[in-house]
């Protein structure tokens, strides 16, 4: 007579899945956190690069608008897919820091402590506000349900008034003085994760860390720069 045998626990049936498995390891979160944060950083530069147009004037910046808009679903695929890597990025990273702070002995926490630096110490942090930043965008210029008067924007051509609906929210200080520290924020953020993107990968040659550490430092202050720009053109009265 067969005996009968008790159906996999699920913690099994996780750990048998190959994906899974690798994420649940330490260094599986920490390539999920690079690769995710590398698609971040690729958006953060080809949003920036459409943010620009404004410099080409009302009629270039709408008609980028346009042709975003007209990309319909693929559009809203890739905001889908920005919004997960978003999710994902910041549930590794919590849950890598939880696991770093539990595996550090009481002891060694001054000594750890005061060889890092303060933005490695406030990743976590700056990431959250920036996160804050961009819900307050998103309803601001993508659904403007804080400024529902942009609806009614138009241009000559009758499309969206993108150029103006800028100009009149980076008029106000206050909402420029926001943006400009969540940029800050996300300069920061930046920086520090190109540095530990080659500990995470494991390039032990100086050289090419070193290329990658200081050319991630001076691509995330040159991002800060290019987007701080736009409202302080704005409140100069450069852009009108």
């Amino acid at each position: 007579m067969a005996l009968a045998t008790a159906p996999p626990s699920p913690a099994r049936r996780f750990s048998a899945n190959p994906f899974i498995a690798f994420y649940q390891s330490s260094i599986g979160k920490k390539i999920v956190v690079a690769l995710t944060g590398l698609y971040l950083v690729l958006f953060v530069i080809g949003h920036l690069l459409g943010n620009l147009e404004i410099y080409l004037g009302e009629d270039r910046l709408n008609a980028y608008a346009q042709l975003l808009q007209e990309l319909g679903p693929f559009l809203w695929a890739e905001r889908i897919i920005l919004i997960l890597a978003v999710i994902v990025h910041i549930v590794a990273t919590i849950q890598l820091t939880v696991e770093n702070l539990a595996a550090k002995p009481k002891k060694y926490a001054k000594s750890a402590h005061q060889a890092s630096t303060l933005a490695s110490r406030t990743m976590i942090y700056t990431g959250l506000l920036v996160i804050c930043f961009v819900v307050y965008h998103l309803l601001q210029f993508t659904l403007m349900w804080t400024n529902p008067e942009y609806r009614n924007l138009h241009d000559e051509l009758n499309r969206h008034d993108v150029y103006h609906m800028v100009v009149l929210g980076f008029r106000n200080p206050w909402i420029s003085l926001f943006y400009a520290a969540a940029i800050f924020f996300l300069a920061t953020h930046l920086s520090h994760g190109f540095a530990s993107v080659t500990q995470t990968l494991g390039i032990n040659n100086r050289k090419i860390a070193g290329f990658i550490s200081n050319g991630g430092r001076w691509l995330s202050w040159l991002i800060f720069a290019g987007y701080v720009s736009i409202p302080v053109t704005i409140l100069l009265g450069l852009i009108k």
